[in-house]
């Protein structure tokens, strides 16, 4: 049945390796069962497989992204809840949250500041490998929502939060470290993008409205230092081509120790800065 499935979402106009990661994912999600328990002989029980002929049938026809049909996405090797609310967690965002626990490992930050949390993921993690407490914020109820509800499920109910705002609007604290993966997608490059992102990811994690998608970065930048503890630093996820500009808002606002990391597409994805 994993190769008829497979074989469909090609001919439905999927890579090869897209459409073989798209099965296992609803195999996984549906039955438990790994490739690799598929390889040893294990078996997919007739219930199963209509569940997964349906849920395969939607994705082709609808092209909604199988994470938000099945209601779940990985991230860092851990199962976190989705909706129509939430960006599905791209692993590239692994990054951010890798060099936000290096940098909270060095400095001995205790709290984080997690702006635009969606479904929390950023936040449990940092919290889950750390011993930092994370805020996360957002302006949407239903991301919020999820979010709360993954910290439940991985028993983080004291050392992940979440509160609403609209970037700093609901916060009076201060912090050690200011994580985001901010909206940087222009609005005028809205029709270039896939169809599971452009109809279906919320419009409100993705775009923005000025030609560079550096909006975000620029009113977080010019507000943190009034919500930095002394030697805080902010680390973003970047959209492609954006280091120059988000490079060029640090200096001007006084934020020094500046440094780029790169993707495994060797595409500068993750900024870090310090503030003094």
């Amino acid at each position: 049945m994993r190769r008829q499935w497979i074989n469909r979402c090609k001919n439905a106009g999927f890579e090869e390796n897209e459409a073989a990661a798209e099965v296992d994912f609803a195999i996984e999600i549906i039955c438990g069962l790994s490739k690799e328990d598929l390889l040893k002989g294990k078996t997919i029980c007739g219930a199963d497989k209509e569940k997964i002929d349906k849920i395969i049938a939607e994705r082709l026809k609808t092209r909604r992204p199988l994470a938000q049909i099945l209601g779940c996405a990985f991230f860092g090797g851990k199962k976190f809840k989705v909706n129509e609310h939430t960006l599905i967690p791209r692993p590239e965002t692994e990054l951010l949250v890798q060099k936000s626990l290096e940098l909270i490992k060095k400095y001995n930050y205790k709290q984080v500041l997690d702006i635009g949390t969606g479904s929390g993921c950023i936040a449990c993690m940092i919290a889950l490998d750390s011993d930092a407490q994370v805020l996360g914020v957002d302006i949407s109820t239903g991301a919020l929502r999820c979010a709360l509800d993954n910290a439940m499920g991985m028993g983080l109910m004291n050392r992940a939060l979440f509160r609403k705002s609209n970037l700093f609007s609901n916060i009076q604290e201060k912090f050690d470290l200011i994580v985001s993966n901010p909206p940087y997608i222009p609005l005028s490059e809205k029709e270039n993008l896939q169809i599971e992102v452009r109809d279906f990811d919320p419009a409100t994690a993705l775009f923005t409205e000025d030609e560079k998608g550096i909006e975000f970065y620029e009113k977080i930048i010019k507000i943190a230092p009034s919500h930095l503890n002394n030697g805080g630093s902010i680390a973003f996820e970047l959209g492609i081509g954006q280091f120059d500009d988000v490079s060029r808002l640090f200096n001007a606002n006084g934020f020094i120790d500046i440094e780029i990391y790169k993707d495994l597409s060797g595409i500068e994805r993750v900024i870090t800065a310090k503030y003094p």
